[in-house]
């Protein structure tokens, strides 16, 4: 049986994350601003790919 894959991205070592300063609020707002925006982005471009095909089926 194949090793389980990781599903994390970043390989950080536990220590690191656990000495790291937490993030300011600002940074926090800045972070989450730009997910939201990507993750609009995202539902925007299916959104026009789904009306795509249903005008092409027609």
């Amino acid at each position: 049986m194949p090793p389980m894959k990781s599903n994390y991205m970043n390989t950080a070592q536990l220590k690191e994350l656990m000495t790291a300063p937490p993030m300011t609020a600002a940074r926090h707002a800045e972070v989450m601003r730009k997910r939201i925006a990507q993750r609009r982005m995202l539902e925007e471009a299916r959104e026009l790919k789904k009306a795509e095909s249903d005008y092409l089926k027609r």
